[in-house]
């Protein structure tokens, strides 16, 4: 069973469970999400079976979008609505204009310090189990892009965001930091991915819906293909001969690809089977498989 699946995640229910749900159900051993959403965190999960999960990379790497609700007033430990208050604030003063100039700051290219309750390691061990713990420890700052930041509501202490980002960025740190900028702390109250990559929330299927399916034997109907993630790149078509060749890890000419300064591109038999990524060094005529599927 090689695919993917688009999850719209329930709150209350860890990203791992639902990949159990899945993989239970489906019967597939390999089975992978793409992109950590927290427990509270609603929506868009997508889910890799088979030899989809080689392709969870392209996913991770990808492009997100988020509708967040962050609460002005108060910071906590875990940056979200779950942990201890740390800090109290006076938010009354704000204006929408306070809140459009602060967010300014946090758009284009930016850095976030990982908050303490997250899955980034720390001499082996996730910081949330040190946290957990009662131990904080210093962490480093890291790069991050926000695409798109604008404000869909003000309605104190509720402000209500939408923001597109690449990969590594923590909503719940943009919210406390928001927080510290405008000097009366901020938490994440309510979080949902409405976007991974090409999976909106949109086309996402629930669980209870998915579980029917498969119950019925519909459930082909929720798999989407493996090239689907990667129609960033162009196509080429391949005949039989160089069609082997790729299966045994060897090098290419290609005819056309559609975009000559393109250095990846999707390889498809004659009769329409996605075979490989493959992949071009500079310089070269050549192609080489990066990931081959046939």
């Amino acid at each position: 069973m090689d695919g993917i699946l688009n999850i719209d995640k329930p709150r209350g229910r860890t990203s791992f469970s639902i990949v159990a749900v899945i993989r239970r159900l489906s019967g597939e051993k390999r089975v992978g999400h793409a992109g950590t959403l927290d427990p509270d965190a609603t929506g868009v999960l997508p889910v890799c079976l088979g030899q989809g999960t080689r392709v969870t990379e392209f996913l991770v790497d990808t492009t997100k979008a988020y509708r967040a609700v962050a609460e002005l007033g108060a910071a906590t430990d875990t940056c979200d609505a779950g942990g201890r208050v740390t800090f109290r604030g006076d938010y009354t003063g704000i204006g929408r204009e306070q809140l459009e100039a602060a967010l300014e700051a946090f758009r284009g290219d930016i850095r976030q310090t990982p908050p303490m309750y997250s899955a980034v390691k720390h001499q082996g061990r996730p910081l949330y189990a040190l946290a957990r713990a009662g131990i904080t420890v210093a962490r480093k700052s890291r790069p991050a892009k926000i695409y798109r930041l604008e404000v869909l509501a003000w309605e104190p202490p509720l402000v209500t965001i939408e923001v597109e980002c690449g990969k590594g960025t923590y909503i719940r740190s943009l919210a406390d930091d928001l927080g510290q900028a405008l000097g009366c702390g901020a938490h994440l109250k309510s979080l949902v991915r409405t976007r991974c990559g090409v999976f909106g929330i949109g086309d996402a299927v629930d669980v209870p819906r998915l579980e029917e399916a498969f119950r019925h034997g519909y459930w082909t109907q929720f798999i989407y293909p493996i090239d689907i993630v990667l129609r960033h790149y162009p196509a080429a078509v391949v005949d039989s001969a160089a069609e082997e060749v790729i299966k045994n890890g060897g090098k290419v000419t290609l005819e056309e690809t559609g975009e000559p300064a393109a250095d990846r591109c999707r390889a498809y038999s004659r009769d329409g089977r996605f075979i490989a990524v493959l992949r071009r060094a500079p310089g070269e005529e050549l192609w080489r498989p990066k990931k081959v599927f046939a």
